[in-house]
C-alpha cells in the first residue's frame, strides 16, 4: 500500500445519478460501460444509500461526514470542518472543481480549499450568484444550465498538472445527470435532440405541474436523463485515462459516488423533493485504492457519510467524532458489519418545512418517520419491506412487522438528532429563503 501521507486523494460525486440506471446495478440500457467496467475491478458498495436526498444537506453531509440537520439548521450554510479543511491541515494541496450554486463560496464552501472553481463569477455573494443562475437559465437561454463534464474534466486536470511535491485532494463534482435533461447532441435515448428551452420547459413542468406529465413527457424524460448519463460516463473514462496517462491512477485513492438520485414519477413527484424513497437515496458508490485493483462486491448497506472516514484513514489523520465508519481497512479490504443500520434525513419545504423527516435502512426493512421540528411530535410512521416491495409501494404499520428493533432504532435517532436541530435558525433559514425568491422576483427571472 503507498504510504498513507504521500496518497493522492480524488471525490468524484455526481449530481442526481440514481443507481438504477447504472449497468451494473441491472438497467437494460448501457448507459454507463466505463462504470460498469469500473464495478466489475474495483470496490462497489452495491447498497450506498445518501445521508440526504437534495443537494444542499446531501453534499455538506458527504463533504463533511456530518448528518446532514448540522446544515439544515444553519442556513444550509458551511458548518466546519469539511473533508477539505481535514486534508489542510494534514498537508494535502486541497482544490474542488462544480458548478453548484448552492455549494458554492457564496454559502462557505471554499473553506479549506486552495481552490474552490464554482463556476461563479459572481459566487462571493449568494444572492448574485443565485440570480447569475437565473439569468443564465432564462434570460440569456444558454442552455448549458451547468458546466459540463469535459469542462470539469480539464479545469481539474490543469490544476493537478500545476502540483509538485505535496500530495493533493480534488474534488470534482459533475452536474450533468441534473436537471434540465438535455445531453449534448447525439446522446439522448429518445427520437429527437431537445433544444435548450424545450428541455427548460418540460423540467418546469415536473415541478410545478407534475400531474400534467404524460407518459409521452415521462418517457422523454427518461431518455434525455438517460442521455446525460451515458456522456457523463465516456466524460469519466476521459478522466481516468488522463489520470493513467499521469501515472496517478495507481497511486491514488479514488471514490466515486453521487449525491442522490431522481424520481421520474414513481411516487407521483419527479426531480428529488425532500422525500427519502430508495429512488431519491441509494446511489453508486466505488471505490478504488491505491495499489492493485480489488475486485470485491459489497451488499451490506453503507452510508455516503462514510466517505470521509475513509478518506482520512488513508491521510493517516484522526476523524474525531464522526459518527461514520471507514468503508476500507488501510488493506484495502471492506470490513463492514452485515447489520448495520443506515439513516438519512431531509426537512421538509413549504407547507411541509416544519417537519423533518427520517429514514433507517437495514438490508432488508426500511423505516420512515417524520416529527414535526417545534414539538418533536411523531406525526407518521412506516415500514417498507425492500425484499419482497423494493419499488416501495406497500406501506406497513410498525406493527404489522417484525422489525421491532429497526423501529426502535429511528425513534430514538430522530429523537436525539431533532435535539440537535436550532428552531431559531430553522426560522431564519424559511426566512432567508424567502427573501432569496423575492429578490430574483424583483430582477424579473421568477
Amino acid at each position: 500500500m503507498v504510504e498513507p501521507e504521500r496518497t493522492p486523494i480524488i471525490l468524484v460525486s455526481i449530481d442526481a445519478l440514481r443507481a438504477d440506471h447504472l449497468g451494473y446495478h441491472g438497467y437494460d440500457r448501457d448507459t454507463s460501460p466505463f462504470l460498469d467496467r469500473l464495478a466489475d475491478r474495483e470496490l462497489q458498495f452495491r447498497t450506498a444509500i445518501s445521508a440526504s436526498s437534495h443537494t444542499r444537506e446531501a453534499v455538506p453531509a458527504l463533504l463533511s461526514g456530518r448528518y446532514p440537520d448540522v446544515f439544515a439548521s444553519n442556513n444550509y450554510h458551511y458548518v466546519p470542518e469539511t473533508i477539505a479543511d481535514k486534508l489542510s491541515e494534514a498537508g494535502y494541496r486541497t482544490a474542488g472543481f462544480h458548478s453548484n450554486p448552492y455549494v458554492s463560496r457564496a454559502y462557505g464552501f471554499d473553506s479549506g480549499f486552495d481552490m474552490l472553481d464554482d463556476d461563479l463569477l459572481l459566487g462571493q455573494n449568494r444572492f448574485l450568484a443565485l440570480a447569475q443562475r437565473a439569468l443564465n437559465k432564462f434570460v440569456l437561454k444558454k442552455g448549458e444550465y451547468h458546466a459540463r463534464a469535459a469542462e470539469i474534466n480539464e479545469r481539474s486536470l490543469s490544476w493537478v498538472d500545476s502540483q509538485e511535491e505535496e500530495p493533493f485532494f480534488l474534488w470534482n463534482h459533475y452536474m450533468d445527470p441534473h436537471g434540465p435533461y438535455n445531453p449534448p447532441e447525439g446522446y439522448t435515448y429518445a427520437d429527437r435532440d431537445l433544444s435548450n428551452d424545450d428541455a427548460q420547459t418540460l423540467y418546469q413542468k415536473t415541478i410545478d405541474q407534475p400531474e400534467e406529465i404524460t407518459e409521452a413527457d415521462r418517457q422523454l424524460l427518461i431518455d434525455s436523463y438517460d442521455g446525460e448519463i451515458r456522456y457523463l460516463d465516456e466524460q469519466l473514462q476521459a478522466f481516468f485515462d488522463a489520470l493513467e496517462d499521469r501515472n496517478l491512477l495507481e497511486s491514488s485513492l479514488i471514490i466515486v459516488t453521487a449525491d442522490h438520485g431522481d424520481a421520474f414519477g414513481e411516487h407521483d413527484y419527479y426531480t428529488h423533493p425532500r422525500h427519502l424513497h430508495e429512488q431519491l437515496l441509494h446511489v453508486p458508490l466505488l471505490v478504488s485504492p491505491p495499489g492493485e485493483s480489488v475486485d470485491v462486491t459489497v451488499e451490506t448497506p453503507v452510508s455516503t457519510l462514510d466517505i470521509v472516514p475513509t478518506i482520512l484513514t488513508y491521510a493517516n489523520h484522526p476523524s474525531g467524532d464522526l459518527p461514520g465508519s471507514p468503508l476500507i481497512t488501510e488493506s484495502g479490504l471492506p470490513d463492514r458489519d452485515d447489520d448495520s443500520v443506515v439513516y438519512s434525513s431531509a426537512t421538509g419545504e413549504d407547507e411541509h418545512q416544519g417537519v423533518r423527516r427520517f429514514a433507517a435502512r437495514e438490508s432488508r426493512w426500511k423505516a420512515v418517520l417524520e416529527r414535526e421540528i417545534a414539538t418533536g411530535d411523531i406525526l407518521d410512521e412506516r415500514i417498507f419491506d425492500l425484499q419482497e416491495d423494493p419499488e416501495e409501494q406497500i406501506e406497513h404499520s410498525p406493527s404489522e412487522v417484525d422489525a421491532d428493533g429497526l423501529v426502535e432504532e429511528i425513534r430514538a435517532f430522530s429523537a436525539s438528532r431533532l435535539n440537535a436541530i436550532d428552531c431559531d435558525a430553522m426560522d431564519v433559514t424559511a426566512e432567508e429563503t424567502e427573501e432569496i425568491s423575492e429578490r430574483l422576483e424583483a430582477l424579473g427571472y421568477k
